[in-house]
């Protein structure tokens, strides 16, 4: 029973850590950290399931563990995403009967296939950034936004402003531009091409 649990569990997160998380995100660092968190938990869930120590104690320590890591700033919130997944799949596979832990696999890792999905939502980012300038009328905020991000901005939020040094810091997100292929350059610019200076401010 114990060695089936644990080819399911390295199965499925393997699935989540190589499958699903690098390929679309591409942090080998979290990789890692996924990998040994669930065999981790695996490993000392199942050791609690065997012995009279009550599970409420690993449930504790590792929600402990787990409030911990995540005070860090470095991880988005999609990855947190894919770390209570992790520790789902590792608490899950160490005391569920063998079919309620595959279709719990399955429903797991299913869900976060499709709801991390490119294709299922725009793609989006989100950024800290901070101008040199302060707009005070929102269309022209938006509008030197995408003109810099080369995308549409679909949501603008300011943190802070400085008339003194003239700077803001905002929070955008924006959807990043299309694949589509760029355009080359028209037949009076091959002639008459533009120096490197031009444009520049």
């Amino acid at each position: 029973m114990i060695w089936f649990a644990l080819a399911v569990d390295l199965t499925a997160i393997t699935v989540l850590s190589y499958v699903l998380y690098f390929r679309r995100h591409g942090r080998r660092d979290l990789l890692l950290a996924y990998v040994a968190l669930n065999i981790g938990i695996f490993a000392v869930v199942s050791m609690l399931a065997r012995q009279e120590v009550g599970l409420a104690v690993g449930f504790g320590l590792f929600g402990v563990l787990s409030i911990l890591r995540l005070r860090s700033d470095l991880i988005s919130q999609g990855e947190i995403g894919y770390y209570f997944v992790a520790i789902a799949l590792g608490l899950v596979n160490a005391i569920a009967p063998p079919l309620l832990m595959v279709g719990l696999n399955v429903l797991l890792l299913g869900s976060l296939y499709v709801a991390g999905h490119p294709r299922l939502l725009p793609r989006t980012q989100r950024r800290i950034m901070t101008l040199d300038v302060v707009h005070e009328d929102p269309v022209a905020l938006r509008q030197d936004l995408e003109g810099r991000l080369r995308g549409r901005v679909r949501h603008v939020e300011v943190t802070e402003v400085d008339y003194v040094r003239d700077l803001m810091v905002l929070d955008v997100r924006f959807q990043e531009p299309g694949t589509g292929p760029v355009p080359g350059p028209s037949a009076r610019e091959r002639r008459h091409p533009m120096p490197a200076w031009w444009g520049e401010r």
